[in-house]
């Protein structure tokens, strides 16, 4: 027991150099001014842009379902492969994260600009063009093209966790091909729907360079908004802190409700 806590020590000093400490000074300077005088004037600043925090979520959670109802049938048939195929095809849904992020998006801003390629490809039949770059279709797929193998690998994990025997076992009793999904697949696969929507959803609610490059200026995210603050030329560390920290409740709420469901659905398994 105590070797174990030993070995514990540099991720301790770890958590408590870059996850503690700035989230003190993240809470510090979200309370005072640039003098250093404690204020609200920040925190009440974070209500002018709603607009931009609700334009957020519902991007993120468009993104997250499209990568649930992608990556589900797809991490099932995955876990039903034989070992062999199961490891080619782990590859090939991790290939696109061996290239840069940016490439990648940088790559989506080539294929939907106007004169891009699948533009081109319309206009050999007549179709087009239309205007797909700079739009919130844009930033939605370069979310779920970037995001999407952060679905697949917990719920892959999981479901190749489930016993064949118990989906025979339903089907030798009458069960119907929706009711083995239903009371069988489905609870025994959420754990890593859960896990699948957090890491989805949380980088996606948070990006800054997809919405910049696929989104133009006219889709402006809580990402853009903290950047500007820090970088940009509305320059004001205070105010960013402030929606940084609002940021961080905004996510510690949603992932305690799907805590809360996770929970409730463990409960409903064991009844």
């Amino acid at each position: 027991m105590k070797n174990s806590k030993i070995t514990a020590v540099p991720y301790l000093i770890w958590i408590v150099l870059f996850t503690v400490v700035p989230l003190m000074l993240v809470t510090y300077f979200a309370f005072t001014t640039e003098d250093g005088a404690f204020t609200f004037a920040n925190i009440s600043a974070v209500n002018e842009y709603v607009a931009v925090i609700f334009r957020s979520i519902w991007l993120a959670f468009i993104a997250t379902i499209i990568c649930l109802i992608i990556a589900y049938p797809l991490s099932y048939m995955i876990s039903r492969m034989a070992p062999r195929r199961q490891r080619s095809c782990l590859m090939l849904v991790m290939l696109p994260m061996w290239m840069n992020f940016l490439l990648r998006t940088y790559a989506w801003m080539t294929l939907l600009e106007n004169t891009g390629i699948i533009n081109k490809l319309m206009g050999l039949f007549g179709v087009g063009p239309f205007a797909m770059i700079n739009t919130q279709g844009a930033v939605v797929l370069g979310m779920v093209y970037n995001y999407l193998p952060f679905m697949i690998l917990p719920l892959y994990s999981v479901m190749t966790k489930i016993d064949n025997s118990l989906i025979e076992a339903a089907q030798d009793l009458g069960a119907s091909s929706h009711t083995v999904f239903s009371d069988v697949v489905l609870p025994l696969s959420m754990p890593g729907i859960m896990t699948g929507i957090t890491m989805v959803f949380v980088p996606a609610v948070s990006t800054f360079i997809i919405s910049r490059m696929l989104g133009g200026g006219s889709n402006m995210m809580i990402g853009d908004l903290i950047e500007l603050q820090f970088l940009g030329n509305a320059y004001n560390p205070n105010l960013g802190a402030a929606i940084s920290l609002g940021l961080m409740i905004l996510i510690l709420f949603c992932m305690s409700m799907l805590n809360q469901l996770n929970e409730e659905d463990k409960e409903g398994m064991i009844i």
